[in-house]
């Protein structure tokens, strides 16, 4: 386990809830990849995009990390509707201290499928 990358994907959650751009730029590197079921963008100006349109709040829970890869159990809280959480997770991936990838996942389950991660990689 790699008390790095969890630091750098702790923080970048900082970053995003704190609204901290410039900060959430710094974690990532220039061709970073965000993605979902829906579809991916790459690149920092995408990242700028999606963290300044998203209107999301995500509360890291359970993590799991192997070799640079880190899957992350996230509460997830929409700005358009405050008092709703939703459980989901995320995939990162993370190079240099910096975030090359965040794939968002609908739950736990199929993030351990996407990286092959499982239970077993849980940080205690």
């Amino acid at each position: 386990m790699s008390t790095s990358e969890i630091a750098t994907v702790l923080a970048w959650h900082d970053a995003l809830n704190d609204s901290d751009l410039d900060t959430l730029l710094a974690l990532s590197s220039d061709d970073v990849e965000i993605g979902d079921p829906t579809g991916a963008r790459q690149g920092l100006s995408a990242l700028r995009d999606w963290a300044s349109t998203a209107g999301l709040t995500l509360n890291p829970g359970r993590m799991f990390v192997h070799e640079g890869v880190v899957v992350v159990e996230e509460e997830a809280t929409l700005a358009s509707n405050p008092g709703e959480t939703s459980t989901s997770a995320a995939a990162f991936r993370v190079v240099h201290d910096q975030v090359t990838s965040m794939f968002h996942h609908v739950d736990l389950e199929s993030a351990f499928a996407a990286t092959d991660l499982s239970e077993q990689d849980a940080v205690s």
